[in-house]
């Protein structure tokens, strides 16, 4: 994934297209069929049987013109293009699915020995239509085709040959369905068509999830990739969240918050929320990270999270002491207030407490509260705040839902979560994603 560590958004990202397995560009990867003993079908006379039950049934004509042809294209240093005529001509006669299949063949071999993608193509379509390749070789003929009319730049057909693999669950050593569904997308994205892309992503994964099956990695990276790249929202946060959920590792989550942070021109009392699932997960990496976070918090108004939060830069060595006097004169700042803001606690509790409480005084206490971990009494003044008038129902209840995790109370902050809405939805859903990897009883968050 890349490096999405600075607040400001990086360059675009590389399009990329693997092709799941090499084309069948000068070697034959394919096991093609050529001509084998015929027998050959004869003008069928009332009740009799063109050939025996199970050998290749061959017409005369497409045999007679068949051989001479074969044998010129087989022959050392053929000029592929001088027989084109003959080849052309070959092509009408081929009349059951056994010339089919041999025809094919043909064509195919004479693509790879020419280097000619769409010969190969129109013999790769040709054995397939035949209806007899090896049920165990189908599949790979369809990718085999899927690539060529990529080279060709004809993706409606490349799409039409990929889902026919994807439909009989073809699969190889070196190649899943999921690699195979991955490549889908990857035909929309190569043609800019990035949300008709997501959303065949989108629909994979949920499809993969109600099957109860293991969804790829890669799935989840590469609809991350392009809906960032393309900052097409609100896609981007659907793959972010579900990406977190099911592969929460650290560097994984550190792409996460700071992608949301990068697509988002957030105010400070909106970004501090997001920072502060950052210091929970580890994201808070370098310099800025605590500058912001100690911005938003204000050592003014919440001086023992500005306080906890310097003295976590000068433990994990992201800001040294004595290295930053901005930072110095902040933690000086918090420090002096300490004191002075835990005495005034109980005050503020009482003022919140009382029927009349106004809302400022309410979601102070929420907000103070919440910053020295006392959770359950947090909780409780933003639950009231939501009964205010003029409340900020989306700040009330992100900092809720914050609390009620802290507290323990998984499924109610996962509830409250859910019903944020506004610029802070990405915010509460990179929560909510935390929330439902924690246990009931994780105390602290």
């Amino acid at each position: 994934m890349t490096n999405m560590s600075s607040p400001r958004r990086p360059a675009r990202l590389a399009r990329h297209f693997a092709l799941a397995v090499a084309l069948a560009a000068g070697t034959a990867v394919l096991a093609v069929p050529g001509f084998t003993g015929a027998a050959y079908a004869q003008k069928k006379k009332k009740g009799e049987e063109a050939a025996e039950a199970g050998k290749p049934v061959y017409t005369p004509a497409f045999v007679k013109a068949y051989q001479p042809l074969d044998a010129k294209l087989k022959a050392p240093g053929a000029n592929i293009p001088a027989l084109k005529p003959e080849i052309d001509a070959l092509i009408p006669l081929a009349a059951t699915a056994d010339d089919k299949l041999a025809l094919g063949g043909m064509l195919f071999n004479a693509g790879i020995t020419s280097k000619d993608y769409a010969l190969q193509l129109q013999g790769a379509e040709t054995m397939l239509a035949s209806g007899k390749t090896k049920p165990e070789d189908t599949g790979r003929y369809y990718v085999v085709s899927f690539q060529l009319a990529n080279e060709l730049k004809q993706y409606d057909r490349a799409r039409g040959h990929l889902q026919k693999a994807i439909d009989i669950n073809y699969s190889a050593p070196n190649l899943s369905t999921s690699d195979l569904q991955l490549n889908m997308a990857e035909l929309f994205f190569i043609e800019e068509r990035n949300e008709e892309g997501l959303k065949y992503l989108n629909d994979v994964i949920a499809a993969k999830k109600a099957a109860g099956e293991t969804v790829n990695a890669k799935l989840y990276r590469r609809g991350v990739s392009v809906a960032y790249e393309n900052e097409i929202v609100p896609q981007v946060y659907d793959f972010v969240e579900h990406w977190v959920a099911d592969y929460p590792t650290p560097e994984n989550w550190r792409d996460a918050v700071n992608l949301t942070r990068n697509l988002n021109d957030f105010d400070g009392p909106v970004l501090l929320d997001l920072l502060r699932l950052g210091k929970k997960i580890g994201t808070l990496t370098e310099k800025n990270d605590y500058i912001f976070y100690v911005e938003s918090a204000d050592p003014r108004r919440l001086p023992s999270e500005v306080k906890s939060v310097i003295e976590d830069a000068y433990a994990t060595g992201v800001i040294p002491k004595g290295t930053d006097s901005w930072i110095e004169e902040q933690y000086k700042a918090a420090g002096s207030l300490v004191a002075a803001d835990k005495a005034a606690l109980p005050t503020l509790e009482r003022d919140a407490n009382a029927p009349a409480a106004k809302l400022r005084t309410v979601m102070a206490a929420g907000d103070t509260f919440l910053s020295y971990g006392e959770y359950a009494k947090a909780a409780g003044f933003y639950e009231k705040s939501l009964s205010l008038a003029d409340a900020d129902r989306d700040t009330s209840l992100t900092r809720l839902g914050i609390a009620q995790l802290g507290a323990g109370n998984v499924e109610a902050a996962i509830a409250s979560f859910g019903q944020v809405s506004g610029a802070r939805v990405p915010i509460a859903r990179l929560w909510k994603a935390y929330a439902e990897q924690k246990p009931a009883t994780a105390v602290g968050g």
